[in-house]
């Protein structure tokens, strides 16, 4: 359709990439609010991302949401994107979520990703104040809305599915299915095909009713105030040398990859809940399990070392 294919470039490009960043202090998260009005964290208090710890509130009525399409296979292709600050996989139509206690029928438009560093996790929500190393975020748009500028204009606009990513050392097949592409999009604006494959097989599906639900923002400018935020409890898992490639083959422009500067860490910081609910479905296990904390022991951070070092000796 014309306008889901208008939207996936408006939901990429809603602000100029050049006005914000991660890493300079003039333009990074601190600095978002004298650039965006709307992410001026003491003008505005349902900021996203948020803590998540033990004060909060069981909803025995939050049941599994309904993915419509997520298990089959779209037709056409789907398009992976640098945007300079994240990789954007672009999903077309086909796909929706609701049930789960949403307000409506919410359509998918794209998936993206955060991460740390070498040995810094990168997640943008946290467990008990850790990160993991890598966090998700399934963009969906209520249906009621025919752009992005009135969705981004209603408290529950969009509906983000947030998946924490956490490392083993074996590969997740069908995460490869994208991670193998990013050296095909290592420079901002670049683009290449993906052949669809079903969304479902990125995600814990044997765990899709156990989640956290909260209503925040976008964690990227403008900092809109119109997103249900839903968090899955378990994570997906990847290997050492899949997150490895996130955290070395990412330049945010060719200059960057020049002086070897991959993007990285590339979240938002916390933001206080104030007087926000945050809600735990029926099957949540309140935090019983725990995030993964910073890969900062020496074996771990030997062992990334010697999988980027293979990495670029095998690219030469």
């Amino acid at each position: 359709m014309v306008w889901t294919a208008a939207l996936l470039v408006i939901v990429i490009s809603y602000v100029n990439s050049e006005d914000y960043c991660y890493g300079e202090p003039h333009c990074d998260p601190y600095a978002w609010g004298d650039m965006f009005p709307s992410c001026h964290p003491l003008l505005e208090e349902h900021h996203s991302p948020i803590n998540l710890d033990h004060q909060m509130t069981r909803n025995e009525s939050l049941r599994s949401l309904h993915l419509e399409g997520f298990d089959v296979i779209q037709p056409g292709h789907w398009a992976l994107k640098n945007d300079g600050h994240s990789v954007v996989l672009q999903v077309g139509g086909g796909m929706s979520v609701s049930g789960g206690g949403l307000p409506d029928v919410y359509h998918t438009i794209q998936l993206h990703f955060h991460w740390g560093g070498p040995a810094t996790n990168g997640s943008e929500h946290t467990v008990d104040r850790r990160r993991y190393p890598m966090e998700m975020h399934i963009v969906n748009m209520k249906s009621i809305h025919p752009n992005l500028t009135e969705a981004l204009g209603d408290p529950t606009g969009l509906a983000v599915l947030g998946f924490f990513i956490d490392v083993v050392y074996a590969d997740h097949v069908h995460f490869g299915l994208v991670s193998q592409k990013l050296s095909s999009v290592a420079y901002k604006g670049q683009t290449t095909k993906i052949e669809p494959f079903p969304l479902m097989n990125l995600l814990p599906k044997h765990n899709m009713s156990q989640y956290y639900r909260y209503y925040g923002s976008l964690t990227t400018p403008p900092c809109s105030q119109a997103v249900v935020w839903t968090l899955y409890e378990v994570p997906i898992y990847i290997s050492w040398s899949q997150l490895a490639q996130f955290t070395s083959q990412i330049f945010s422009t060719e200059e960057d990859a020049e002086q070897v500067t991959p993007l990285q860490n590339n979240f938002r910081h916390i933001h206080p809940t104030f007087s926000r609910i945050v809600s735990v479905s029926k099957d949540a296990k309140l935090l019983t399990g725990t995030a993964s904390w910073p890969l900062r022991s020496a074996v771990s951070l030997h062992l990334l070392q010697i999988i980027l070092l293979g990495s670029f000796l095998s690219g030469l």
